[in-house]
């Protein structure tokens, strides 16, 4: 309770948001494109519209991989020309095609070097193996994963102690064979753990609660991570909430474990250290409020009002009602040294409870710790049904660009153009053998005292993620101090980086 009552001692002092109009500025280069993409679909592509952004050429450029639902899912190779270039994309052709997409994830599976991509779908589930210059093939059957037939939603990933192969837990939304449904039809969630270099037959996670989120992290450091799943109130109507699952033990947490029984429409979930204490907090999108819960010496408390973190409702137009939030995503757009959040917006499709012309929000901190909502003066905030979402440099400048996918409606990409924007550096990390992008591991940056973490993870946001060198924004700052806590614990010395490059740390320097 006491830093909940220390954040709104400091709020009640909040200054009134960019008064000076210093504010991020973002330019639409979406008609750039090569091609218009638009996520489409019936009511089994309500949910779903994620993107997957990765290099898949080894050329230090992001690439994204967005799906289509009924429309083919389509990879875009970053061919922006130089860094602060205008971003550019160009069309991969070096992999199938897919319709009934609903979201990838990407991680290295086989630790080769080469990012691959679990693709969820309506239907059969696919892991597409990826090669030299952003080819791939299917790798599904040769790596025994259990495709299924269901509506997949969500997905995390993580190395479990010992292995040298990955861990998948896969979300299912609705049940659609099942007669009665769809409501109170929610599908199981599923755990697929390896065997040598393959996968086993999956273990059903029950009761499942249509998830449409799920995150595998140690967000409160207590040594070991738990799955996370975010579930929609919708469909599962009674009974359900959010919940926690021990990998080891494969319970389900309660409010004994400090665990709070929270029922939403879950939607999507993103963790960020933001009080500085090595623990995350963690933000679910929701139609009405975004509940952010505040990480404790317990467990977690949910976030004051007076924070600014919940947009409940639309901040421009006319349309009063509630807003329905999707992906989000914490990231430092201004590159101040404080945490932004983005979260993407969109009505289901007509439903007339929840807001129709609903703004994407973007969440800037403030030196108080609060949030000020900026999408209408950053120039990203787009009505149409925003879904997947991700926040990455695709030109090299430092700054973190915005890819949005909508909801029948052409897919989004905006550039960062921000002329106030601070110093910046970013991390990734390599160890050998398995695991080689180190899933798990924690990197921390400190300037002037103050340590910023963050925790590499697949999984969270809403179908689709980032497998990206961690980006820091450091202000004024010409250098920080570096630290990385490797997936077992063995932690490096703190090394002083200079600003302005990306870094790579590996396990044996």
């Amino acid at each position: 309770m006491r830093r909940a009552i220390l954040l709104i001692a400091l709020l009640a002092h909040a200054a009134p948001a960019h008064a000076n109009g210093d504010h991020p500025v973002f330019v639409d280069r979406s008609a750039d494109l090569p091609v218009q993409h638009i996520y489409a679909g019936g009511w089994e592509h309500f949910v779903g519209g994620g993107v997957a952004v990765f290099d898949c050429n080894g050329d230090a450029r992001p690439d994204a991989y967005a799906a289509g639902g009924e429309n083919p899912a389509r990879l875009f190779v970053n061919v922006s020309e130089a860094p602060g270039a205008p971003v550019r994309f160009e069309r991969g052709a070096g992999l199938p095609e897919l319709t009934g997409v609903t979201g990838a994830y990407p991680l290295d599976i086989d630790s080769d070097g080469h990012m691959d991509l679990v693709v969820l779908r309506v239907g059969p589930n696919v892991i597409l193996k990826g090669g030299a210059d952003c080819r791939f093939t299917d790798a599904t059957a040769q790596w025994a994963l259990a495709p299924g037939n269901g509506w997949s939603t969500s997905f995390s990933a993580t190395w479990e102690d010992g292995q040298h192969w990955p861990t998948l837990a896969v979300g299912n939304y609705v049940d659609r064979a099942d007669p009665e449904g769809p409501f109170e039809a929610c599908d199981a969630n599923e755990l697929h753990r390896p065997a040598g270099r393959r996968f086993a037959p999956p273990i059903r996670i029950e009761p499942g609660f249509c998830a449409l989120s799920m995150l595998i992290s140690d967000e409160r450091r207590l040594g070991r991570p738990f799955l996370r799943i975010s579930n929609d109130r919708h469909y599962y109507v009674r009974g359900g909430s959010e919940q926690k699952l021990d990998l080891e033990t494969l319970r389900f947490l309660d409010e004994t474990d400090g665990w709070p029984n929270v029922s939403l429409w879950g939607m999507g979930i993103a963790a960020r250290d933001l009080t500085g204490d090595g623990r995350a907090e963690v933000m679910s999108t929701s139609m009405g409020d975004q509940l952010l819960q505040i990480a404790t010496d317990t467990g977690y408390e949910a976030a004051p009002f007076e924070m600014g973190s919940y947009a409940h409702r639309p901040f421009i137009g006319d349309d009063g009602r509630p807003s329905t939030g999707w992906h989000a995503e914490f990231g430092d757009v201004d590159n101040d040294g404080r945490d932004d959040l983005f979260i993407a917006k969109g009505n289901v499709d007509q439903m007339p409870s929840n807001a129709i012309e609903d703004p994407n929000n973007l969440l800037v901190r403030q030196p108080d710790g609060s949030f000020a909502e900026t999408a209408h003066l950053a120039g990203v905030a787009t009505t149409d049904r925003a879904r997947g979402a991700a926040l990455a440099d695709l030109n090299a400048d430092g700054k973190l660009d915005l890819i949005v996918v909508n909801r029948r409606a052409p897919l989004e990409v905006h550039e960062n153009a921000t002329p106030h924007a601070g110093n910046w550096l970013m991390v990734d990390v390599r160890q050998s053998g398995s695991n080689i992008n180190a899933v798990g591991a924690i990197v921390e940056s400190r300037i002037d005292g103050r340590i910023h973490t963050r925790e590499i993870t697949i999984g969270g946001g809403h179908a689709g993620g980032s497998a990206l060198p961690q980006h820091f924004g450091l202000g004024d700052a010409e250098t920080a101090e570096i630290r990385v806590i490797w997936p077992d614990g063995t932690m490096t010395e703190w090394r002083t980086l200079a600003a302005g490059r990306i870094w790579t740390i590996t396990r044996d320097d």
